[in-house]
């Protein structure tokens, strides 16, 4: 807890720390109360544009190379989707439904999208924390992904975000989960980003905190 805010935080940082939680909480009271459930599914895509607008905005230091990060593991992401969609090798058999938004060869673009917000989020938190190695920060930072992912895979199943083939999550989207989460967090590693500070963490936390929320009361 210490290191979180080890580092200050300026009023930059807390515009978007309150953008993020709140939105966050609304969108899980949205999803919960059944009236408005509808309406929050269609808003799905945009939130993520939303987050990964104020993470743009709270990066220190953006320049060409951060944008190059953003796009690569978007496309990185993206593709290894195609994969697993298309052929099965990648996750497992599933498909995706609607909620994520537009779709380009069967594949939802928020998807690219996401990843990107995922990795950047805990490479940040893995940085920020009291991990010195970088093999551990990216296993540690892995195994976060795979512990969120066993949250999200009920809940995105419920929403339509995606379904598997016989309603039956296979051993193997996680290992793959697992794997593309280091290998992306790796690529992240390279990059020797500036010490950031504690946006992405918070966004990493409620990302947690929206999955288990709908958890327990779906």
């Amino acid at each position: 807890m210490k290191a979180l805010f080890r580092y200050a935080v300026t009023p930059k940082d807390r515009v978007a720390v309150i953008i993020i939680v709140s939105f966050h909480i609304v969108g899980l009271v949205g999803f919960i109360v059944p009236p408005f459930d509808a309406v929050f599914l269609n808003l799905v895509p945009w939130h993520l544009l939303l987050m990964t607008s104020v993470i743009l905005y709270s990066h220190r230091e953006p320049d060409g190379r951060f944008l190059l990060f953003a796009l690569l593991i978007f496309v990185m992401g993206f593709m290894a989707e195609f994969t697993g969609v298309h052929t099965g090798w990648l996750f497992g058999n599933y498909t995706y439904g609607e909620t994520l938004g537009i779709k380009l060869f069967h594949i939802p673009l928020m998807i690219g999208v996401n990843w990107f917000l995922l990795i950047y989020a805990t490479g940040i938190s893995m940085q920020r924390s009291c991990i010195r190695n970088r093999f551990f920060r990216i296993i540690t930072g892995a195994l976060v992904l795979v512990l969120l992912d066993l949250l999200i895979e009920p809940i995105a199943v419920h929403f339509d975000y995606w379904h598997w083939t016989g309603n039956s999550i296979p051993v193997k989207n996680y290992v793959c989960w697992f794997l593309l989460s280091a290998l992306l967090l790796f690529i992240f590693e390279q990059f020797e980003f500036k010490r950031q500070s504690i946006v992405a963490t918070v966004l990493l936390i409620m990302q947690f905190v929206f999955f288990m929320g709908l958890g327990i009361f779906n």
